[in-house]
Parts: structure tokens; C-alpha cells; sequence
């Protein structure tokens, strides 16, 4: 015991010495403050006027302790900790942008996504003018079975170059095609084509692209990195919170950026859309953008007037220079002008005003928008004469969290018109709405396109019963019925990876006259019907690298939904498989 003491004690002398004598080496670095000894038994004590040395670069630091790194992000490479998976992107990935693909602030980012859909259904049908295959049916509506199934492919590359997470990349290039295939299958003839010869199964294939755009970052104004970017190409652009006015991935140029820290963000738009595939919906590069220009600036403000809530104004400028255009679908049906009324091209320009909040006050998660339309068309729909526009909208959506259970009240109003013919058009409609709200494409009334017609009392993941010719190619129509919604629904987090939401929602006409004047039958009423939905959502990896959706929704028709449509059968099931990338 005694010799083991007596070797600690000299092992311990031992390198005293060492360390004293390294401390006076006069070779050592300078800058480097020398090690001051502290006194036996006294606490240590930090001195505020000590002059510190620099924090090397980890770059430097490593080279001199004889590690050769080439930047910060292969610092695991060379301690041999190298996980690199280009399978998972939960790994470290180049593939995702962990490691610089070239120099050392370019970055490669790939994600991928396959989206199936399967959609059996029932909708409305008119019969067939030339013929239909039920030699009994005699009605004007006829078999209302139909079913979808589309399968696409969409790969994002994104390449940037960039420093750190915080600082905006220097610039971005995003280049997003996407691929379809779908099959259709109806039971009356000339829905899926103009010729009533053509078969009622349709499958086809299509290419689009939906991002193609660069961002350049002009400046930063402030040491927390408050910024100034400017992007120009095909892009997504969301007007507001919820999709209302327009979501859509039009050609545009954008300004944007933040100030006071994040706390005020701006952006500045001017947008042409795209036409679209008919039977896709992908952006179809091929053709000319539409003949209009959107032009809008909106203002948000974080935690204005509490805290945990976002305030946004909204300027935009809807003009539209389609008077005397004529467009058919790929299917061969006439989009513009809506074969409705005059059947005439129309021009107009339509100012919307807008306010918009999302947050919660509390426990209260509150999202609520306002819109005024105001503006001129030069012939209405229904009439030869000018017509001044003058609309509103307003929607809410409240939701409370119990544990693992949300339960959420929605409301919504869009103003229609009272008469067709006069001088003013009282009917609200959107840019191109694509509205997350109330069960969204759950939902029966948005997932689906009711017919009316020449155009559709709603349009595909549309609310509003616009009366357009499609969502994708027809105009904004401001002599409409309006559309008046209230509905309750909840989600159940029954287990991490499973939830169960449910949406039960009553529609009516805001003002039934335009559509009386549109079937020319009177007496309509304005309930059209209760719209309930249920939803099972499964994410087995509990992310959203792979979702699962089952869901139905059913229309239970009110009196003016039976008198416009006698026996109709309007229900849908919905399967939904996503894996990502």
C-alpha cells in the first residue's frame, strides 16, 4: 500500500514539472494566455478584465490537434462516426442537404412523393343529349356510378448554396415535374369526351411541372438576419391562410421578405396562371398562361393584438382580358365562355380587400378571413350590360384541444346575387380557391363537382357555388347564388400513428334567384343538404413519410338540392396512399 502511494505522489510531481515547464516555454503559440497557478485550498475565481484568446474555427482547431477537415459538415467523417444512409432521410443524408455537394455552401436537396388515389363515387349525371346506354331512362339525369383511380410521381430537386440554418440561402433553383396516370370509368356516355361514340373508360398519362423558379436573396438588414428576396418562376403562392382567394402554381414574380426580427413579413406579387391539364390538374407548361394578371401585396404581423396570433392585410387585383376568347378542354368541352346564359367572353377587373388572422387567443385556436370584392365587369353573365361588382365573404374556423381531442366549429358566408340582369353583381367568388377548411377535400361538397347546367354549383376542392364552367379553366363568375356554411367536427388521436376526424357540415344558398334564372325553375329553395364525412388517418412511421386515408363522405339532400336534382345519390369513398421522400 505504502509503495502504491509513494508511485501516485511521484506521478503526480511528475507532471507538475511537465506542465510547469510547458506553461514558460517560450514557443508556445502566441495570444495564448499563460496558465496562472492557483493557490492551495482557495475557490476558483473568474476575473472579469482577463483577456481571453479567440475561439478558433473548428476547422483550425482540429487541424491542430492534426485533423484534416475540409469544412464543418464532415466533421463525423473524419472521427470515422460516418452514418451516411442516402436511403433514410432521417440519416445523414447528401442527398437531403446535410453535406455540401460542391465547395463548401452548395447543397443538393432531392425529395420524392407518391400520391394513389382510388375514388369510387356517386354524382350527378346529366344524360347524354345524343343518347343513353339505359334505353329505359328518360329522365335528365342518368347512372351517377363512377370511379377514379390516379396514381402520381413528383420529385423536388432543389440546389442552393448557403452557410448556416439561420442566414437565408445566397440564392435557390427548384425545379418540380411531376407524373400522372390516371383511369376513369363513368356509366353514361359524352361525360369523359364531347363525341358520344367515345368509350366511357378513359385512361391517360400526362408530364407537368409544378415548381420551376430561382430565388435570389438581395440583402440582409439586420444582424438576425431580417432579409429581402426576390423569386421569379413558376412557384406555389397562397394568398392567405387557408386557401380562400388563391392557392394555385401560376408563373409569377415575387418580392418578400421580414422585418423586427420575423415580427413583420411582406410580400409583393404579380402572377399569371398557368392553364392546366384537364384530367390531371398538372400545370401544362405547353400552353400560353391565361390572359390575366394578378397583382397583390399582403402585410402579416406575428403576435398582433396577443401573442400566438398572426394578423395579415391583403391587397389584390384580379384583371382578366378573356372577352373574346374561346377554349376547349381536352375533352372537347367549351371552358370559356361558360356555356351558361350569353355563352359570351367577359372581361373584368376586381379589386379584393382582405383581413385575415391565424392563432389562438388562449386555448382558443382561432383562423378567420373577411373579403370585399369591388370592381367591374364589361358584360355579365346573363346580360349584355356592364355590371359593377360589389361582394363579401367571410369564414372562421374555431377549434379546443382536450387531450387527444380537438373539436372545431366552422362558419362561413359568401354573398350571392339577388338579380342577374341589373347593373350590380352581388355574387362572391375567388381567384382560384382551394380551401383547407371544414373537411377540406374530406368533405363531399369540396372534393366533388355538382353540375348545374353549363357550369358546376361547386367546383373540385371548391365551396363556393361560383357556377363556373370548371375550377381549373373557367373565369371568375360574380352572378352566383353565394354560398352559406355551419359546421362542427373533431379529431380523435386514438393511438401515435392513428386518427379518426369527422366533419358534419349544412350548406345553403346565400340567394337561390340566379339559379332559377339558370334552370329556369322557380320556387328553389336554399338548403341544399347536410354534408357529413368521416376519415381514418393511419401514419404507421408516425411522420408523414407514409400516410394512409380512408374516408366517406355522403350529401344528405335539403329541399333545393332535391327540387334541382329529383333522386339524386351523392356519396363518395375516398383511399389515399402517400409515401415521401
Amino acid at each position: 500500500m505504502r509503495r502504491q502511494v509513494r508511485a501516485w505522489l511521484l506521478g503526480g510531481i511528475a507532471c507538475s514539472l511537465a506542465l510547469s515547464a510547458a506553461a514558460e516555454n517560450p514557443r508556445r503559440r502566441p495570444g495564448t494566455p499563460q496558465a496562472t497557478p492557483m493557490p492551495s485550498g482557495e475557490p476558483l475565481q473568474l476575473k472579469l478584465d482577463t483577456q481571453l484568446a479567440p475561439v478558433l474555427p473548428l476547422r483550425l482547431q482540429l487541424h491542430s490537434i492534426g485533423a484534416v477537415v475540409p469544412d464543418r459538415w464532415r466533421v463525423l467523417d473524419n472521427l470515422g462516426l460516418n452514418q451516411e444512409n442516402l436511403f433514410n432521410p432521417y440519416a445523414q443524408n447528401t442527398l437531403k442537404g446535410d453535406k455540401p455537394i460542391r465547395g463548401h455552401e452548395e447543397f443538393l436537396v432531392i425529395s420524392g412523393i407518391s400520391d394513389t388515389v382510388f375514388e369510387p363515387r356517386h354524382v350527378i349525371t346529366p344524360v347524354a343529349p345524343q343518347a343513353t346506354n339505359d334505353p329505359n331512362a328518360v329522365s335528365i339525369f342518368g347512372g351517377d356510378r363512377q370511379s377514379v383511380f390516379a396514381q402520381t410521381f413528383t420529385l423536388g430537386l432543389v440546389y442552393l448554396k448557403g452557410d448556416t440554418t439561420f442566414r437565408p440561402p445566397d440564392w435557390e433553383l427548384h425545379l418540380t415535374p411531376a407524373f400522372q396516370f390516371n383511369r376513369v370509368e363513368v356509366e353514361e356516355n359524352r361525360v369523359l369526351r364531347i363525341d358520344p361514340r367515345a368509350s366511357r373508360i378513359r385512361r391517360e398519362t400526362f408530364i407537368g411541372m409544378q415548381e420551376l423558379f430561382a430565388d435570389y436573396h438581395l440583402r440582409n438588414v439586420s444582424d438576425r438576419y431580417d432579409f429581402d428576396s426576390v423569386r421569379f418562376g413558376i412557384q406555389p403562392v397562397s394568398l392567405d391562410f387557408r386557401g380562400f382567394l388563391l392557392q394555385d402554381l401560376p408563373y409569377s414574380l415575387r418580392l418578400f421578405g421580414n422585418r423586427d426580427n420575423n415580427q413583420w413579413q411582406y410580400n409583393v406579387l404579380w402572377a399569371r396562371r398557368l392553364e392546366k391539364d384537364t384530367n390531371s390538374g398538372l400545370n401544362a407548361i405547353h400552353r400560353s398562361p391565361r390572359n390575366e394578371d394578378i397583382f397583390a401585396a399582403n402585410l402579416y404581423r406575428q403576435d398582433f393584438p396577443v401573442v400566438g396570433f398572426t394578423s395579415q392585410l391583403l391587397l389584390a387585383h384580379h384583371s382578366s382580358h378573356e372577352n373574346d376568347e374561346v377554349f376547349y378542354n381536352r375533352n372537347g368541352f367549351i371552358e370559356r365562355p361558360a356555356s351558361i346564359g350569353l355563352e359570351q367572353g367577359r372581361g373584368f377587373q376586381v379589386t379584393y380587400l382582405g383581413a385575415n388572422g391565424d392563432g389562438h387567443f388562449g386555448r382558443t385556436n382561432l383562423t378567420a378571413s373577411t373579403y370585399l370584392a369591388i370592381g367591374r365587369e364589361d358584360r355579365g353573365v346573363f346580360t349584355a350590360r356592364p355590371r359593377d361588382i360589389l361582394a363579401g365573404f367571410a369564414a372562421a374556423e374555431a377549434s379546443w384541444d382536450f387531450d387527444w381531442t380537438r373539436l372545431r366549429l366552422s362558419a362561413l358566408w359568401a354573398s350571392g346575387d339577388d338579380d342577374p340582369f341589373d347593373g350590380t353583381a352581388n355574387g362572391f367568388d375567388a381567384i382560384t380557391e382551394n380551401p383547407i377548411f371544414a373537411g377540406a377535400d374530406t368533405s363531399y361538397w369540396m372534393r366533388q363537382s355538382v353540375p348545374l347546367v353549363g357550369g358546376g354549383l361547386s367546383s373540385r376542392n371548391g365551396v363556393l357555388n361560383s357556377l363556373r364552367s370548371s375550377a381549373m379553366h373557367g373565369q371568375s363568375n360574380f352572378a352566383n347564388p353565394g354560398t352559406m356554411l355551419a359546421g362542427v367536427g373533431s379529431d380523435h388521436d386514438l393511438t401515435p400513428t392513428l386518427r379518426v376526424s369527422t366533419n358534419f357540415n349544412h350548406l345553403w344558398f346565400a340567394d337561390p334567384t340566379v339559379v332559377e334564372v339558370a334552370r329556369n325553375q322557380a320556387g328553389v329553395g336554399r338548403a341544399i343538404g347536410f354534408d357529413l364525412s368521416t376519415a381514418l388517418i393511419w401514419r404507421p412511421l408516425m411522420s408523414q413519410n407514409a400516410v394512409v386515408r380512408l374516408s366517406y363522405a355522403v350529401l344528405l339532400p335539403g329541399a333545393a338540392f332535391k327540387q334541382l336534382f329529383p333522386g339524386g345519390h351523392a356519396d363518395s369513398l375516398l383511399a389515399n396512399i402517400t409515401f415521401s421522400y
